[in-house]
């Protein structure tokens, strides 16, 4: 079980941790993540690639030093049986870090993701506007945000959340692994509830769900079956449920969604989770050309219409992406629409493009301006 660290005002302290002087130079120097390795300086990820800092080389001691500082006795306890530890760390209200410490070869490493309290707006994301029209217009069923990891899924979905909470007067409740970005209470109540500081696992969190009145529902990460079998309920019951998901693709996340299931569950898995899916938003990051996007999501929309509730009722998740070819004109794009379009506004260069494309000759025959025919799946 994660435990992260609280993130109420009254955690944050005037005296900075020695990690903080690190945290603070990663900032200033616009990177997303620092990577602390024993025998190595410091580095810092930007624009998606490693680079080295002048800062000094790390020991064992200046290691144990800097991880021990902001971990609390239990904390530490965890991490010294379990060799691995998920937390939050704050340096105020509008910085925040997801941390991961781990051994290996013996020692420790750290990796920590800034998250900024900041919710970027729609526009400044550069999402399909469908995006912004599935947060504005769905009031029940699944919306899942699929990727890799460092794909932008959380920043996404929480652009999505921050739209809702000013455009509607609900209650959302969030159960996070650990919280990542602040939402203020604005038209919406939100309650923000972190592994291990709120309640002390996914299971428990999800059981008393249904006695907290909620309108909107956002699950961290659907990990495992008893997860997505909660997440399913909510959204058979009216309610409009957000989650994320390691998957490369929307295909890709139905399947992987129902191999969570052991066989003999798996017919009855399909068929709620046909009537329960609303959209599947699969991304991926790609090196910018623009000052202001150095960093550009390529996403694929997969809405549930009444064909791809029949698709996967049916186990015919190979014409998914047959299916998003055919629904253009609903708002659907699949990886190569999406990659053409960055192209075509020079977002990103011809060569990434092609290095990212799932099917590099479609791309090419895009760009001439020829897609293959949706065809007829009924």
């Amino acid at each position: 079980m994660s435990k992260g660290q609280p993130i109420d005002d009254h955690t944050y302290s005037a005296k900075k941790a020695e990690i903080d002087k690190l945290l603070i130079g990663m900032i200033k120097a616009g990177a997303s993540d620092l990577h602390l390795k024993v025998g190595l300086a410091p580095r810092i990820r930007v624009n998606g690639g490693l680079k080295n800092t002048k800062a000094p080389v790390i020991t064992e001691q200046n290691m144990e030093d800097l991880v021990f500082e902001i971990l609390t006795g239990k904390q530490k306890e965890y991490f010294l049986e379990h060799g691995s530890f998920d937390f939050a760390h704050s340096l105020s209200r509008m910085d925040r870090f997801r941390v991961n410490v781990f051994r290996q070869r013996g020692s420790i490493s750290l990796v920590a993701r800034h998250i900024t309290g900041n919710i970027p707006a729609f526009e400044t994301l550069n999402l399909p506007p469908i995006v912004q029209e599935i947060a504005d217009t769905a009031h029940d069923g699944l919306v899942l945000v699929t990727g890799p990891t460092g794909c932008g899924k959380s920043t996404t979905i929480a652009s999505m959340i921050d739209y809702v909470n000013r455009h509607r007067s609900s209650h959302i409740v969030t159960i996070e692994d650990p919280i990542e970005y602040l939402h203020m209470d604005r038209k919406c109540i939100v309650s923000q509830r972190e592994i291990g500081i709120d309640c002390a696992n996914y299971e428990d969190a999800l059981r008393g769900l249904m006695r907290q009145d909620p309108d909107i529902v956002l699950i961290g990460e659907m990990r495992d079956q008893e997860t997505l079998i909660a997440a399913m309920r909510a959204a058979e019951t009216g309610h409009l449920v957000f989650g994320t998901l390691h998957a490369a693709s929307a295909a890709q996340t139905i399947q992987r969604i129902l191999d969570l299931f052991p066989q003999e569950e798996r017919d009855l898995a399909r068929a709620t989770f046909s009537l329960t899916i609303k959209a599947v938003i699969s991304q991926q990051l790609l090196k910018g050309l623009k000052p202001d996007a150095k960093r550009v999501p390529a996403v694929e929309v997969l809405l549930a219409n009444p064909i791809v509730k029949k698709l996967i009722a049916e186990e015919r998740e190979a014409d998914i992406p047959t299916a998003i070819r055919g629904g253009k004109g609903e708002g659907m794009q699949d990886f190569t629409d999406s990659l053409e379009d960055l192209i075509r506004r020079e977002m990103i260069s011809l060569e990434e493009g092609m290095r990212c494309a799932p099917n590099v000759e479609e791309l090419k025959m895009a760009l001439k301006g020829v897609r293959a025919s949706s065809g007829g799946l009924l």
